[in-house]
């Protein structure tokens, strides 16, 4: 299994219970820094850097990262309903030289109207898919070394140009997830991984045929990605217990509050998550070991994969059967469940090992092992 493997950045904070505790972390700088660097040291190949009005800024948390890796990929949200093309273009080929080429970005036309109104945005669902293509149309063009100009019904450049070539070519790779049928022609058109967020494996299925048949239109193919938590324990035992402890702090106000939140968006995608548990507690296994627990409060992704390694590890198999190459991951709290799933899972993915194996490992000053002698090789006793 030749997969890559992505962490999330909880850029709008982080916890160690969903709702109201006493463990939240707040999002700071340091601490990005602090999940990338063991990310990186992990052997995960990138992290995705969300946006949202509740998040750090996507592109100033980037350029953080870039002095402290070295190979690890950063998946920048691209937001093309605040920015014009050509301004983003020379940001985007700035970061991509500065990183070494290691830039990535995630397309975000957007899913809450509330949050763009805030924004000065006032677009509706297809107005903002259509905004998109003409955005990256022009963005693109201008990436591969053209003086573009262009005329839509919302983009509208003259003799734009972008004078920094990026390290990538024709420019760095785009990423986008969508679930409506605008956003999959999107997808189809533009994109060069299409992310779903975790539903059931039919489901993702069905999305992967419909965007692929889409591209092929167009001369195109694109990859595939699933956007998922994950709570990974020794036994399956472990990991439910472990489950069922993240959501232990909610009530039915708090669950409540957040659905009625989510059913104001018009994103297809946000009303796919709900859909899944109805903000019922009693049928969160939406599929064997798929969990929508973490969709009952949080929006966006809302479902883990639940159980020890091996069954992760088939679950995710179960996934890249049907074309998916990638994964977004994250858990609660995210630094050390980037550890958790990179100690107990990478083997069974196919990436280094990350921990010591065969060894008495006490982590004391006057270690067992420094007591025995060392064993001479046969050759030269």
């Amino acid at each position: 299994m030749s997969l890559d493997i992505f962490w999330f950045l909880p850029t709008s904070g982080d916890t160690r219970y969903l709702g109201r505790s006493d463990s939240g972390r707040p999002a700071t700088n340091k601490y990005m820094q602090q999940i990338a660097i063991a990310a990186e040291s992990l052997g995960y190949d990138g992290v995705l850097i969300p946006t949202g009005s509740s998040c750090l800024d996507p592109w100033i948390t980037a350029a953080s990262l870039v002095p402290v890796t070295h190979r690890l990929k950063l998946l920048v949200a691209l937001r093309t309903s605040l920015g014009n093309p050509t301004a983003s273009a020379r940001q985007a080929a700035t970061l991509d030289q500065a990183s070494n080429g290691r830039l990535l970005l995630n397309v975000v036309p957007g899913g809450d109207a509330t949050e763009l109104a805030a924004d000065g945005i006032f677009l509706d669902h297809d107005q903002r898919y259509e905004a998109a293509g003409e955005f990256l149309t022009v963005w693109r063009r201008l990436l591969s070394g053209e003086v573009v100009n262009f005329t839509g019904k919302h983009v509208h450049v003259e003799g734009a140009q972008n004078f920094f070539q990026p390290v990538q070519q024709p420019h760095p790779p785009l990423y986008f997830g969508g679930s409506s049928p605008a956003a999959h022609e999107l997808a189809a058109q533009q994109v060069d991984a299409y992310l779903t967020w975790g539903e059931p494996p039919a489901d993702v299925a069905a999305k992967i045929a419909d965007v692929r048949e889409r591209a092929k239109k167009y001369g195109r193919t694109v990859h595939f990605g699933v956007r998922l938590h994950v709570i990974v324990r020794e036994t399956n035992e472990q990991a439910w217990a472990a489950a069922e402890e993240l959501i232990s702090h909610l009530d039915d106000d708090v669950i409540a509050d957040a659905q009625k939140n989510y059913a104001k968006m018009d994103s297809e995608g946000q009303r796919r998550m709900a859909a899944l548990h109805g903000g019922q507690r009693d049928k969160l296994e939406v599929s064997p070991n798929l969990w929508a627990g973490v969709g009952l409060v949080r929006g966006g992704a809302g479902t883990a994969l639940v159980g020890d390694p091996e069954t992760v590890a088939k679950r995710l198999q179960e996934y890249a059967d049907l074309g998916v190459d990638r994964f977004v991951l994250s858990g609660y709290p995210h630094l050390e469940e980037a550890f958790r799933f990179a100690e107990l899972v990478f083997p069974l993915l196919g990436k280094q090992p990350v921990t010591v194996r065969d060894q008495v490992l006490t982590g004391g000053a006057f270690d067992v092992r420094a007591g025995k002698a060392p064993i001479k090789d046969e050759a030269t006793a």
